[in-house]
């Protein structure tokens, strides 16, 4: 993938480019994670779409970014590569907190916004207190606490090992101001306002097994706000499903693209 400059409120933010198709995807990763969690799904999509990846301001490649680092923060970011590219037509890939970047994004209808894919996406409500959330923010805390997480809450099945330690190392990779922003203050926002005025299609796709996020929640929380969203659950997964069920979610995805292109 070709990699380009994006001049973003700050400085300038490294993006990953895969030329194709005129409709294209804009991954946006989960907290924690990089441009390179979504690789195992990009290198298995059929339709030839456009790609766009990045680290989010603050992480991995933009971690010299300067904050602040807030999902509002992070949905300007997703916008001004999306005109910076002149993408004219494309839709939006988040996975978790990056799921609820791409739900404030949506929300201020920009031109050419197809629709959203939302894999194992925070919701709009708040699905967390204060208390959990304050815990969460030493969920990366070191290797061995991230290693914790991994095990515990974040998959269903054991990664490989080459996969285990790109988790490893991409939750370590943020200054803290970065790292703490989203148990602090993203992950308990109430968008529901926002995510009410998205009027374009939207595709969740939830893991069977996800203890973050689980289909019981996102059906309670997130599908009663967001008028045109439908729910596909990913079996044999848990939160992490770009890296346990990349073939799954590749199929899902090239569905929707094929069917919104």
């Amino acid at each position: 993938m070709d990699i380009r400059h994006v001049s973003v409120q700050g400085g300038r933010l490294p993006v990953r480019v895969r030329e194709g198709e005129p409709t294209a995807l804009v991954f946006l990763h989960y907290w924690g994670g990089s441009h390179r969690t979504f690789a195992p799904v990009i290198d298995r999509l059929a339709s030839g779409s456009t790609v766009v990846t990045y680290d989010h301001r603050g992480w991995g490649a933009s971690r010299d970014l300067p904050g602040p680092y807030g999902i509002e923060r992070l949905a300007d970011d997703a916008l001004d590569v999306v005109r910076s590219l002149g993408l004219s037509r494309y839709v939006l890939v988040g996975h978790s907190m990056g799921g609820k970047v791409a739900q404030l994004a949506a929300s201020r209808r920009p031109e050419g916004l197809a629709g959203l894919v939302l894999v194992a996406p925070a919701p709009p409500r708040p699905a967390v207190d204060a208390q959990a959330a304050d815990a969460l923010a030493h969920a990366y805390d070191s290797r061995a606490t991230v290693g914790d997480a991994l095990q515990h809450v974040l998959t269903h099945r054991l990664l490989p090992a080459d996969l285990r330690e790109q988790v490893l190392t991409d939750s370590l990779a943020a200054g803290d101001d970065a790292r703490l922003a989203w148990p602090r203050h993203g992950i308990t926002a109430d968008i529901t306002a926002a995510a009410g005025a998205i009027d374009i299609p939207v595709q969740v796709l939830a893991g069977r097994h996800d203890r973050v996020d689980p289909p019981a929640s996102l059906e309670a929380e997130l599908l009663p706000v967001i008028p045109h969203a439908r729910m596909t659950v990913i079996e044999d997964t848990g939160h992490l499903s770009p890296l346990e069920a990349p073939d799954a979610l590749a199929a899902q995805i090239d569905r929707f693209t094929n069917a919104h292109s």
